[in-house]
Order: C-alpha cells, then sequence, then structure tokens
C-alpha cells in the first residue's frame, strides 16, 4: 500500500514535470524569434497563453500565435447563434514576421516573402482547427478543412475583395487599418506594425471592435 501510495503521489508530480518542460520549450521557442511578439493590450485583463511557433526551411523563427480567452476545442462544435458561442470566447493574436524574398540559409532554394496576406491567411486557418459545423459528418471534417483552407488562402491573397472590410483598432496605441471579415464561425482580421511584423487576429464570442493590439513586453509571463 505504501508503494502504491507513493506511486500514485508521484504520477501527478511526473505529469506537472512534464508539463512545465513543455511550457519551458515553448517559451524557448518564442524567445528564439527576432522580432517583437504582439498580444492583446492591457485593456484586456483575462488569461492569455502561448500557442505555437512557425519556422522555416532554414529553421528560423517566422511566426507565432498567443491565446487569449478560452481555449477554443473543435469538439465543442459552434453553431452560429448557439449556446457555444456564448460559453467559448477566445481571441488569437499571430505575429508574422515581415520578410522579402530571400535565399534560404543553406543557399539551396528560396524562402517565400510574408506579407499582410500571410497573417491573414494564418488566422483565417487558425479559425477554422477550432471550427467543426454542426452540419459536417465526423468523417467529412477532412473534406471539409481542405476545402475551407483553400477558400481561406484565396480570400487571404484578395485583401482588396468585397469580402473584406476596414476596421481600424490600435496598435502600441496607434490607430491602425485592419482588413476585416466575418462568417458563421467567427472573425478574421490581419494589418501590419510599425515593428517590423504583421498581426493577424482570429476569434468568436469576443467582439473584434473593442480590441487593441501591444507589443508583448516580457513573453516568459504568458508562460
Amino acid at each position: 500500500m505504501e508503494t502504491t501510495s507513493r506511486a500514485v503521489a508521484q504520477a501527478p508530480a511526473a505529469e506537472d514535470g512534464q508539463r512545465a518542460a513543455s511550457a519551458r520549450r515553448t517559451v524557448d521557442d518564442f524567445l528564439r524569434a527576432p522580432f517583437p511578439w504582439y498580444g492583446l493590450d492591457e485593456a484586456f485583463t483575462g488569461p492569455r497563453r502561448l500557442m505555437q511557433v512557425g519556422t522555416a526551411a532554414d529553421g528560423a523563427v517566422e511566426h507565432g500565435s498567443i491565446g487569449h480567452g478560452d481555449e477554443p476545442s473543435v469538439r465543442n462544435e459552434h453553431m452560429a447563434g448557439g449556446d457555444q458561442d456564448a460559453k467559448e470566447k477566445f481571441a488569437v493574436v499571430v505575429t508574422v514576421a515581415a520578410n522579402p524574398v530571400r535565399r534560404s540559409a543553406d543557399g539551396t532554394g528560396v524562402l517565400e516573402a510574408t506579407s499582410v496576406s500571410s497573417a491573414a491567411w494564418l488566422a483565417g486557418v487558425g479559425l477554422l482547427t477550432c471550427t467543426w459545423p454542426g452540419q459536417v459528418d465526423h468523417t467529412l471534417r477532412d473534406d471539409w478543412l481542405e476545402q475551407q483552407t483553400e477558400t481561406a488562402w484565396a480570400l487571404a491573397d484578395d485583401l482588396e475583395g468585397p469580402e473584406w472590410s476596414t476596421l481600424t483598432l490600435p496598435v502600441d496605441g496607434v490607430p491602425t487599418p485592419f482588413h476585416y471579415r466575418e462568417s458563421e464561425f467567427g472573425w478574421v482580421l490581419a494589418g501590419s506594425t510599425g515593428a517590423g511584423v504583421h498581426v493577424g487576429a482570429y476569434g468568436r464570442g469576443m467582439s473584434a471592435y473593442g480590441l487593441g493590439f501591444a507589443a508583448v513586453k516580457d513573453i516568459t509571463l504568458y508562460a
């Protein structure tokens, strides 16, 4: 019994250790970025968390996401106007380094340039990954997701198109224009900052109209 008790007591400790190690790796990934990270400004007082970073072929950090509010779960099916809309309130801010077309570190290829469209596409795909429309069967979701991802890319490539409107929001206290669109699954926006990065965001249950963005002073506080 004594041995069993120790094993049971040690299991949560081991899990806590694994979570701590994972959080440390995530923070380290964010700290490798040579650009500032953006999140919601201090007007947002809810929980914040680091999500993931994306890297180029040479391993350089190119973009990453910071979550605010509830943690979205694809298992919680979202239906426009339904109860889930009220229960799940979140906004995710995507920071994308503003890079021109450039050679890869090993000199064997060319890395694609990043732009506001890059931020819009990443935000659009992010919203899709936490969306499961009620009318789509479990076995068909992959097909739906692939189709909607292609649509998100097409929309991001046409920011001046009729699907987008202009929304002005503060970035580091400066009014900044964003491309903005809504769908039955939530909202997506994208724009540029004066700090050498593009900012995209997506969310559900939280209105985009009252948001503001600011550079993160200490990313380690989000771990």
